[in-house]
């Protein structure tokens, strides 16, 4: 009996060494199953967070640790993961506006703030004026960590430009003739303000969209003046169109006349000398001989003035005794 007790044990006892063997076997295994997609998912892990893309209208900020290092432009980059961090700032042309808010809906009006519309100007006069501003990111360290909100300081820095510069201005100039030069003055003084702020901003364009008076009557009188502004406008376009038309003409008939003038004093001149030369030439045959120079100057000047004129001499008997030609005379006068 006590015998066949011990070969009891022993048979068990192989057999819990033979299971335990097995056990351990198997959870060998499903460890090996289990870290297998761990290992994986943070290999798969660390490439994700080892690459990263920027945009064609981006730049990106790499930081070490938390300290800024080079800004890196658009393409495929790598950094450390989970040492290394990449902040994305955007590089378009961005905006907005002063004095008004845009509707998001097409057909609805723009809606006007008057907090940051209503100015006063050098003559003392309120007006309502509109803005829209014009900015990028030159330079993006500097704009995501020299300030908290870089475009709040922008728009106060060009809030207080604004009213700056319009406070230098009548009315007139800032709700008709001025306004060119008005932006000009803004956008050189928000310009300066940003230079010695350095928040990495710089502004591309600020635009005056809208300038008009307060109240409706002012807005309709105003609209009056301008209108009769433009009409003078068109009628000193219509002179100076009327004089550029007639002043070429004018000065063609002016230099015309004193070309014929020119030519009727020079014809003249000619005739008159010629004349003169023709006087010293008969004077010269006067001096030779006064008689018959004297008869041939009667004769040439008689067939000037009586051409092809009969001559009749009248002896007082009434009858025509002869019919001489002025010709005839002359020959006879010649051969006597």
């Amino acid at each position: 009996m006590a015998d066949n007790f011990r070969e009891f044990r022993a048979d068990n006892s192989s057999k819990e060494t033979t299971t335990g063997g097995k056990r351990k076997k198997g959870n060998n295994v499903s460890g090996k199953i289990v870290i297998l997609p761990i290992i994986i998912i943070l290999a798969a892990l660390l490439s994700y967070e080892s690459v990263y893309s920027i945009g064609e209208q981006e730049q990106g900020v790499v930081t070490t640790f938390g300290k800024a290092g080079n800004v890196v432009t658009s393409g495929l980059h790598f950094k450390i993961p989970f040492v290394q961090k990449v902040t994305k700032v955007n590089t378009t042309i961005l905006g907005f506006p002063i004095g008004y808010r845009a509707s998001e809906n097409e057909a609805e009006e723009q809606s006007s703030v008057a907090e940051e519309s209503l100015m006063i100007t050098s003559d003392f006069n309120f007006v309502n004026v509109d803005f829209y501003v014009e900015y990028k990111v030159s330079d993006p360290i500097k704009y995501l960590y020299n300030s908290h909100e870089p475009s709040a300081i922008l728009k106060n820095i060009s809030q207080a430009c604004i009213r700056n510069i319009i406070s230098n201005y009548n009315v007139d100039d800032v709700i008709t003739t001025g306004k060119s030069e008005i932006q000009a003055a803004i956008k050189e003084m928000i310009t300066q303000k940003l230079e010695q702020q350095d928040i990495g901003l710089m502004l591309v364009n600020i635009s005056m969209q809208d300038a008009e008076p307060p109240t409706q009557e002012v807005i309709e009188a105003f609209k009056a003046v301008e209108t009769a502004k433009q009409g003078k406008e068109t009628a000193l376009n219509n002179a100076n169109k009327y004089r550029n038309e007639k002043l070429p003409e004018a000065t063609a008939q002016a230099d015309q006349v004193v070309q014929e003038a020119e030519a009727a004093k020079q014809e003249r001149i000619n005739e008159a000398t010629a004349q003169q030369v023709r006087f010293e030439k008969m004077y010269e045959e006067y001096i030779k001989n006064p008689l018959v120079t004297k008869q041939r100057m009667f004769y040439e000047a008689m067939e000037e003035v009586l051409p092809e004129v009969e001559l009749i001499i009248d002896d007082g008997s009434g009858t025509l005794n002869k019919t001489l030609y002025l010709d005839e005379l002359q020959l006879e006068d010649i051969t006597n």
